[in-house]
Order: C-alpha cells, then structure tokens, then sequence
C-alpha cells in the first residue's frame, strides 16, 4: 500500500511542476481583481489555458475571475478540483485546514478575436483621445 501512495504522490508532483507555468496563485488582499483578470488572459495568451488556485478567504476572488472571464466569452471551465489543507495558523502555532480550490480554464474558439477586437477598441480609443487634443 506504501508503495501505491508513493507513486501517486509522484505523479501527483510531476503534475504540478508541469502546471506551474500557467498557475495563477490569489490571494485576496495583495493585488485587486483585474490584476487577475488581466494576467490570466496573458497566460491564456501564451499557454492556452490557465489554472487559478486559492486558499480560504481568496476563494471568492477566483470564482469572481473565472466568472468574468467565462461571461465574456474567454474562457471556458475545464476542470474545478476542492480540498483542504492542513497549515499551521501564525498566532497560536496550531495546525488548521484551509480550504483550497483550483479552476482550470482554456481559451474559447474565438478567444484571439476577442482579444484582437479588444486591442484594436484600445488603439482607435488612444487615437481619437490624440486628435482631441490637437484640436483643441
């Protein structure tokens, strides 16, 4: 039976040192929610999907990202895995769990028109912002 945890653990490590590229760590105090939002479009950019993870009070945020992302037809939920897991709280020293949630989400069909459509809106809003200037 050791032996079987021991390679599940294994695997389970090999996973996630494949994954760490496209993994977006939240936290829900260090950086407002548009951060996320936008990194994870980047990183969908470059990888094709994007896994977002949060512990405890931080889960909210990253349902909030991936809603967001999935409303505006980015993205698509690939797989939404739970758990707990066991921390040590600062103050007391003693062991808690905390509860854990990882979202993966992939590009949708129509992800680079979306964000090509976005650009070219930024840009024509950039321009016209310029020749207001110049004519006033």
């Amino acid at each position: 039976m050791e032996e079987i945890t021991e390679g599940v653990n294994s695997i389970n490590l090999a996973g996630a040192d494949a994954t760490k590229k496209n993994r977006i760590q939240v936290s829900n105090t260090k950086k407002p929610l548009f951060f996320y939002v936008n990194l994870a479009k980047r990183y969908m950019q470059q990888f094709n999907e994007v896994e977002l993870s949060a512990l405890g009070m931080a889960i909210a945020t990253v349902v909030t990202v991936a809603e967001i992302l999935k409303n505006n037809g980015l993205a698509v939920e690939k797989k939404i895995m739970t758990s707990t897991v066991d921390m040590r709280d600062d103050s007391r020293g003693r062991p808690v769990q905390k509860a854990k949630i990882e979202i993966l989400l992939g590009k949708t069909a129509n992800f680079d028109e979306l964000m090509a459509a976005a650009a070219e809106e930024r840009e024509a809003a950039a321009t016209a912002g310029a020749d207001d200037e110049e004519q006033s």
